[in-house]
């Protein structure tokens, strides 16, 4: 019987061992691809590795328990190690950096008052105008939307989403399409002033933008709706310099001027070319605001959640962000991102 209970426990050890060596190796995978800099960044497959990051963080719990229990110490310390890291990259996504003012909730908590400091904005990949327009009015109308930024439009979107009444909402627009095809767009509850077809220069898509008026700061708030390559196999370098247009239009954007990017930048916070981009200057509003992670992609799975967070609130220096919230929107593959912004 002794035996027999030896053999079970030997075997479960055998198991548990074999389970916390390679969930162990896939967490340090995850750590290393974290840390190749970022003019290698382009390597295939390296970004799609990359964008899961956070999920290696699981995989270091798991095998540091595994790695105890079985008593494998060196596996169960490179765990550790691993959970550590990851930790400490992971952290700041849920302890806020930057509070939101209180008048900003009230601000923003009934109808939109276009004349303050504060602003409710969202953006959303509406996937090559499957989205649902009616949902997307439906949304800006619950959620007080002042600013919305849509990226992957038609003509024929643009034309459903003004028959579902955003122009009852947001009256002033911008798109443009770099291949007559697709399309980013900016709308606004207000003037939208200066407005350009691609404000990045980009060589992904045309990435329009304009300036809003913000009265109760005494100044404005330039938006840009960004769209660049999705790194799949073929796209790595077109995906890298996409994002480093977004670094070069950073280094030489006007410094008295405000910006806030919103879109689908294929990119999470893990991505060095992301990072090298937000710089000193830019901060992504879901790490300021410690809302935890915003995952958006993918959301057209019925049984499986969003697990990456490639849509992004940018913000400049002098503007908070909070409140951010994901919210699926019916017929798109990426969830609208949500928050409210605030000029100090």
């Amino acid at each position: 019987m002794s035996a027999q209970h030896g053999g079970h426990s030997s075997l479960l050890r055998m198991i548990a061992t074999v389970i916390a060596r390679l969930l162990m190796l896939a967490a340090l995978i995850g750590v290393l691809a974290r840390l190749v800099p970022s003019r290698f960044s382009d390597i295939p497959y390296l970004p799609v590795l990359v964008s899961g990051t956070p999920w290696f963080a699981l995989a270091a719990a798991i095998a540091l328990l595994l790695g105890l229990l079985s008593k494998r110490w060196a596996t169960a310390l490179i765990a550790l190690l691993c959970l550590c890291t990851q930790v400490w990259w992971q952290y700041p996504f849920f302890s806020s950096s930057t509070a939101l003012p209180s008048a900003a909730d009230t601000a923003t908590s009934s109808t939109p008052d276009t004349g303050d400091a504060y602003a409710r904005v969202m953006t959303a990949n509406v996937y090559k105008g499957r989205a649902d327009a009616q949902s997307i009015v439906d949304l800006v109308k619950s959620e007080r939307v002042e600013v919305l930024a849509l990226q992957e439009t038609t003509d024929a979107f643009v034309r459903k989403l003004d028959a579902a009444g955003i122009g009852d909402y947001l009256p002033y627009s911008k798109v443009a399409s770099s291949d007559k095809t697709y399309g980013n767009g900016i709308w606004s509850a207000t003037q939208l002033t200066s407005t350009v077809n691609d404000q990045i220069n980009s060589s992904a898509s045309y990435m329009p933008a304009g300036t809003v008026a913000f009265p109760g700061a005494s100044t404005s708030i330039r938006f840009v709706s960004v769209h660049t390559t999705s790194p799949t196999s073929g796209e790595w370098a077109q995906w890298k310099r996409s994002l480093t247009e977004l670094q070069t239009f950073r280094e030489h954007a006007d410094i008295n001027t405000k910006y806030v990017l919103m879109g689908d930048f294929n990119a999470t916070y893990d991505h060095g070319p992301f990072r090298d981009f937000l710089g000193k200057r830019f901060s992504d509003a879901a790490r300021e605001s410690g809302d935890g992670f915003t995952m958006t992609w993918p959301a057209n799975r019925a049984h499986i959640p969003p697990l990456v967070s490639i849509d992004h609130i940018v913000v400049d220096q002098g503007i908070a962000a909070g409140n951010m919230k994901v919210v699926r929107i019916p017929g798109s593959d990426h969830a609208a991102l949500l928050a409210t912004i605030a000029l100090h």
